[in-house]
């Protein structure tokens, strides 16, 4: 069947639910997609019994029910049907909603799912939180001021990072919520903390891309903005949002300028960006790449369904402490990044490696790998590995890379995966991030096989996308 029809048929297998488990990811992309459902089938008055995992894995498999509740999988369980057929989960209770590689049960038990893999190129682009959206928008119209959600949930998964923009279905929601008057789309840079940050540091931060003479200097970066007259004194503290249109376009050329006079390509200096008009100024909910770091927050901390509350609309208690998580997350990640400066990684060939041990927690360390890359070798991916503090008999496996790298034809998901299951683990993610977890002991043939995989991409170069 096509698109429309599995949403349609998703949503009648909701509407003949008398009530529904959703089991989603912690991360911004999972939790806006359970937050999306969740609120859809709550307003049809069908009773909804959230349930968070780290992971969709044996150990975790402990807290699905095995009743006769429909089960709603959202950010994953297309590439765990394995685990819903070991467990003796009969196929018409269960509705998977994913954009993740499906693998079909071994035992042959047919697990219905929309995932946005299944229906071309329009759709590849989509995050779990898209689809979720546009299942909710099936259920009923109403639905449709859940389209800022979705947008959030899409940028925190990367869907807009490629093409610096949303494209396919995704750009279809975001203009959904745009109608709605949630979203704002407009042109800018292409730099994080645009709502929250003064304009020097958002500049000095970009690693991707960077700007020369620019990137790591906040000072030049403060430098450059007086002489510009953006800013009057190298202490001022303006937002992206407070400049004019011209004062955008002039300062766009200039960076465009710099870079070009030094060799770079200006290709991504400007994105598409997508600003929450009905949010508080300078707060991290006003733009969706922000929101979603705040919701990485709550579900890299173990609080998940303090992120689900404030997808919920809390702006309260439950707000301040996913604030109060975020200092926490940014700090921590800060620390985990000039750890992985300062003991340095390990160049095995086509790959840098670094392992953490037990310093930070494996629901960050992904994170750390990709900011501390901007200050390694970026042609090459880092692979970060650490200890998993519920399960000792595990590794955690991260890496990250960057476009100019997946152009050489370099896929980090495949060869994670791959490699993984070579060791007994599994893995998954996208090809510029992915993540794994492997039987500890075997790291290093690990780490020797991902970086024959890797050589082999780059050795066969670029697929046809």
């Amino acid at each position: 069947m096509g698109f429309v029809e599995d949403v349609s048929r998703a949503a009648e297998m909701i509407r003949e639910a008398n009530a529904a488990t959703l089991i989603s990811h912690i991360d911004a992309d999972g939790i806006t997609s359970e937050a999306i459902i969740s609120r859809a089938v709550s307003r049809l008055g069908i009773p909804v019994n959230p349930i968070f995992v780290r992971q969709l894995e044996p150990m975790t498999m402990k807290y699905i029910p095995n009743d006769d509740m429909l089960k709603i999988f959202t950010d994953l369980g297309g590439g765990q049907q394995n685990l819903l057929e070991e467990a003796g989960i009969p196929a018409d209770k269960v509705l998977i909603l994913d954009h993740h590689i499906s693998q079909p049960a071994p035992g042959g038990t047919e697990y219905f799912q929309v995932n946005s893999q299944f229906y071309g190129e329009e759709y590849t682009k989509c995050s779990a939180a898209g689809i979720t959206y546009l299942v909710a928008r099936k259920l009923d119209p109403i639905n449709k001021d859940l389209a800022k959600l979705s947008v959030v949930g899409n940028v925190g998964d990367m869907m807009a990072r490629e093409n610096r923009g949303l494209i396919g279905v995704a750009r279809w929601i975001a203009e959904d919520g745009a109608d709605f008057g949630q979203i704002k789309i407009t042109l800018g840079l292409n730099c994080y903390g645009l709502s929250t940050r003064p304009l020097h540091v958002c500049l000095s931060n970009s690693d991707d891309p960077i700007i020369p003479g620019i990137s790591g200097k906040p000072g030049e970066a403060a430098a450059l903005l007086c002489r510009t007259g953006i800013y009057e004194s190298p202490s001022d503290q303006r937002l992206w949002e407070e400049l004019s249109p011209e004062e955008v376009k002039m300062l766009t050329s200039v960076l465009a300028e710099q870079m070009i006079a030094n060799g770079e390509a200006p290709n991504g200096l400007v994105a598409e960006l997508y600003f929450f008009p009905d949010e508080m100024e300078k707060t991290p909910l006003r733009n969706a790449s922000e929101y979603a770091t705040m919701l990485n927050a709550c579900g890299r901390w173990t609080k998940p369904k303090i992120g689900e509350a404030v997808c919920f609309g809390d702006r309260g208690q439950k707000y301040r402490e996913a604030e109060h998580m975020l200092r926490h997350h940014r700090s921590i990640i800060r620390e985990l990044c000039e750890y992985i400066i300062e003991k340095g990684v390990e160049d095995i060939g086509s790959i840098q490696v670094i392992h953490t041990g037990e310093k930070y927690p494996d629901t960050i360390v992904g994170i750390g790998a990709g900011m501390a890359l901007s200050k390694l070798d970026t042609d090459k991916p880092i692979l970060v590995m650490c200890s998993v503090a519920d399960e000792p008999d595990l590794i955690k496996v991260s890496m990250r890379t960057y476009e100019k790298v997946l152009r050489r034809g370099v896929d980090l998901q495949e060869a994670l995966v791959m490699a993984a299951a070579e060791v007994g683990g599994a893995g998954g993610g996208h090809n510029i991030a992915a993540g794994a977890y492997i039987p500890k002991g075997c790291e290093n043939d690990f780490t020797r096989r991902v970086n024959e995989l890797v050589e082999g991409q780059l050795t066969a170069g670029p697929k046809d996308r």
